[in-house]
């Protein structure tokens, strides 16, 4: 449900916990050495899901922490932190506690071209993952239906990445991204053991991108998965335009989403302004039964509309209706989501 699906329900246990928190004081005492001030940012927002007539809640916290060390060295790391209240047949709702880490992870900056990162990382397949998970930006409660393929498991991987820029200039840029996982069959940081890319192509006067991405899963059943993405956001009207691709071993499909900030009428900040329409639509085809890749068991399509709303103070007021087809049923799904985003220093630097 809603921003549950990312997340894959991971929990932390006491152990991860005291491992986690004795990251984050590494982070600020190095930072404090280096004088340099470290970031919380983040969410907090509370979900509404009505699927079918049944309607679930889950309040959320997500902080990020972001501790730079010098000119070269990032440690950052977001986790979840969140409760579960859904609907059960003739016993009234059922509370899930869920505390859950994303990513944490050390970034080294070689150079202009290569970036080396290490430790528990998102996997750079596609682009919902790395770029729209974050509860504060993406416009829609729920990730598309194909966000399993090309993120195996929890869609964070234990190992390490290189990514950077190949070429840039006034005409077009090239960015890339490896990675290599190990397996881990911990709950709290569960991965899988995989490697795979990414590649991206960047049109800055037709503010344009162009990426394609592979995986390949290296457990038992070896498999490979394949996207492709395209990014488009004109210069002279505030419209977004995402698609994606992808296809694995068992399943394939697409989404394609466009947004409109309602800013061209009496600016960003009027009442009409703040308003901004989202619509998507999204298929995914089952090739072959699997039971581990979390997409639809059969063909299913779906049309999401979304209206969401910007508040002054960073709060932003999300709802959406879909309408779902699938020869197991057709359903519709009422969401609402009320996001706060917060951003502070952990002290006041040095001026």
């Amino acid at each position: 449900m809603s921003y549950l699906t990312p997340l894959r329900n991971i929990r932390l246990s006491h152990r991860s916990a005291i491992a986690l928190l004795s990251l984050g004081a590494l982070c600020l005492a190095s930072s404090l050495v280096a004088q340099d001030v470290p970031l919380i940012s983040g969410a907090a927002s509370f979900v509404t899901n009505t699927t079918g007539g049944n309607t679930g809640y889950q309040p959320t916290l997500t902080p990020v922490l972001v501790a730079p060390v010098g000119q070269h060295l990032l440690f950052e790391s977001r986790a979840y932190i969140l409760d579960s209240i859904d609907p059960q047949t003739h016993t009234g709702y059922d509370t899930k506690f869920h505390v859950g880490v994303a990513y944490a992870q050390a970034d080294y900056f070689l150079n202009s071209h290569v970036t080396l990162v290490g430790g528990y990382s998102l996997i750079p397949f596609g682009t919902y993952n790395e770029r729209l998970s974050p509860i504060w930006i993406s416009p829609l409660q729920d990730a598309p239906l194909i966000y399993g393929i090309g993120n195996p498991g929890s869609g964070s991987g234990t190992g390490g990445q290189i990514r950077g820029n190949i070429v840039s200039n006034e005409n077009y840029s090239i960015t890339y991204a490896t990675y290599f996982s190990a397996g881990s069959t911990d709950f709290q940081i569960n991965s899988s053991r995989s490697t795979g890319g990414q590649v991206n192509l960047y049109l800055p006067k037709a503010r344009l991108e162009i990426g394609t991405s592979y995986g390949r899963l290296l457990e038992t059943d070896k498999m490979n998965a394949i996207g492709t993405h395209v990014w488009w956001e004109p210069a002279k009207i505030p419209l977004k335009l995402r698609s994606e691709y992808a296809h694995g071993p068992h399943s394939q499909g697409y989404w394609v989403e466009t947004d409109y900030r309602l800013s061209q009428f009496h600016g960003e900040n009027s009442a009409i302004g703040r308003l901004e329409p989202i619509f998507r639509i999204q298929q995914t085809f089952r090739n072959s039964p699997d039971n581990n890749d979390e997409l639809p068991a059969h063909n299913t399509q779906r049309v999401d509309f979304g209206l969401d709303y910007h508040l002054p103070h960073e709060v932003r007021m999300n709802t959406s209706y879909a309408r779902q087809f699938s020869s197991s049923g057709n359903v519709n799904i009422w969401e609402t989501a009320l996001i706060y985003r917060f951003l502070f220093p952990t002290w006041k630097g040095k001026k």
